[in-house]
């Protein structure tokens, strides 16, 4: 572990690293419910999101939801939601989590495109402001503050 590093482990952050896809996406596992998936790491995002086709793998007990959800290159999609799930990356984890649910289906085909695999999921903005997190992208490592840690 580098000094750098140290800094903030010591100030009661946890690190999760992440990768640079061709894509320039910041891509990351996760464990949802404890089920580990793989996701994009998204400033842009304001919800953290599950595609529909892995409500199962997670474990999630979704609910209908009046809210469209839109982002690059979609809008108006459908969403369902799914509420009081664990969300763990790396140590540090969020209990009581919500999630929307919505096809990613335009996400994974242009991800497949530049032979970058396919995501379960976002890890939005919603997360990163609760987490303080600092993203160091020269180094990808994702820094997330936490009082309760998984160890």
């Amino acid at each position: 572990m580098s000094p750098y590093n140290s800094k903030y482990l010591a100030k009661n952050f946890n690190e999760a690293s992440f990768i640079i896809t061709p894509t320039k996406h910041l891509q990351m596992f996760a464990k949802i419910n404890g089920v580990e998936g793989e996701f994009i790491l998204d400033t842009g995002a304001s919800s953290s999101c599950v595609d529909f086709k892995y409500a199962q793998l997670f474990h999630l007990e979704v609910e209908e939801s009046k809210i469209r959800a839109a982002g690059a290159g979609a809008s108006n999609m459908l969403t369902k939601s799914s509420s009081n799930n664990t969300l763990q990356i790396g140590k540090w984890t969020e209990e009581d989590k919500n999630f929307v649910l919505f096809d990613l289906n335009h996400i994974n085909q242009a991800l497949a495109e530049h032979d970058s695999s396919i995501v379960h999921g976002i890890i939005g903005a919603d997360v990163l402001i609760k987490s303080k997190a600092i993203i160091d992208y020269h180094k990808k490592m994702l820094f997330l503050r936490s009082k309760k840690s998984i160890f």
